[in-house]
């Protein structure tokens, strides 16, 4: 629970800096990922071809898809830095889809949260279902992928972020007192068992 939650808040925060990036500078930002996109394509395709190479005429090593892969790999990467409005395209509906999935996941923590009867599955499920719609809406993508919207889209992961780390926190309070209810579930336990165990000492004493 503990990764989980850390591994939100950092998702949450990572998001709202591509956010504010997608507002203030969307061209450069999008530049920006269709370079690295594009350079980590060509490096893994020119891997697949130095791979192919270094294998020589062995026939046990030799993989024939290495070739095809690698050449493949590297056109796509060049063609993903040379248009990177492809990745202004793509962008929405990666994150959409990232949104939804973690929205899921909340929504159902929060069914958790009401079959436990806390109070906070109200919060965690209002904001589950923002989230969610939130990623329906760049998941469609009904703003087409002009670059200038890019800035409406930024706003969008903003609000998720924001949403995201709410409910993060508010789940978090919620473990904190179900461990503490746990711990002292435990600590009453153990002082019946040991005032038992001093009544029983005391009854043998008694019959000796």
């Amino acid at each position: 629970m503990k990764k989980f939650l850390k591994s939100s808040i950092i998702t949450s925060i990572i998001l709202m800096m591509l956010g504010i990036l997608l507002i203030f500078q969307s061209e450069t930002t999008i530049m920006m990922i269709s370079y690295i996109i594009g350079g980590v394509l060509v490096a893994v395709g020119a891997l697949a071809l130095i791979r192919y190479v270094k294998s020589g005429e062995s026939p046990a090593i030799r993989n024939e898809l290495d070739i095809i892969y690698g050449i493949v790999t590297i056109v796509f990467g060049v063609i993903i830095i040379r248009n990177y409005q492809i990745i202004a395209s793509i962008i929405p509906i990666v994150i959409g889809i990232a949104i939804i999935v973690s929205s899921a996941g909340k929504l159902n923590y929060a069914f958790q949260l009401k079959a436990s009867e806390n109070s906070l599955w109200k919060t965690t499920m209002v904001v589950s279902v923002i989230s969610t719609i939130c990623g329906l809406i760049l998941l469609f993508n009904p703003f087409k992928a002009a670059l200038g919207i890019m800035k409406i889209i930024g706003g969008f992961i903003i609000v998720y972020s924001i949403l995201d780390i709410i409910s993060t926190f508010a789940i978090k309070s919620s473990v904190i007192k179900i461990h503490k209810a746990v711990e002292e579930t435990i600590t009453d336990a153990e002082i019946i068992s040991e005032d038992d165990k001093k009544k029983s000492t005391k009854k043998r004493k008694k019959k000796k």
